[in-house]
C-alpha cells in the first residue's frame, strides 16, 4: 500500500501543527480551514 499524507505526517516526514497527540491519536490544524478552527483528527 502506499503512503498517504496522514501516515507522512504520523511519521513527521512531513511538517503539521501538531495541537494534541497521545499514543493513540494525533490531532492537527488543517492547512486549508473551513472554519476559523479545523483540527483533523
Amino acid at each position: 500500500m502506499s503512503e498517504t499524507v496522514f501516515s507522512k505526517i504520523i511519521a513527521r516526514e512531513i511538517p503539521a501543527d501538531i495541537v494534541y497527540e497521545d499514543d493513540q491519536v494525533l490531532a492537527f490544524r488543517d492547512i486549508n480551514p473551513q472554519a476559523p478552527v479545523h483540527i483533523v483528527i
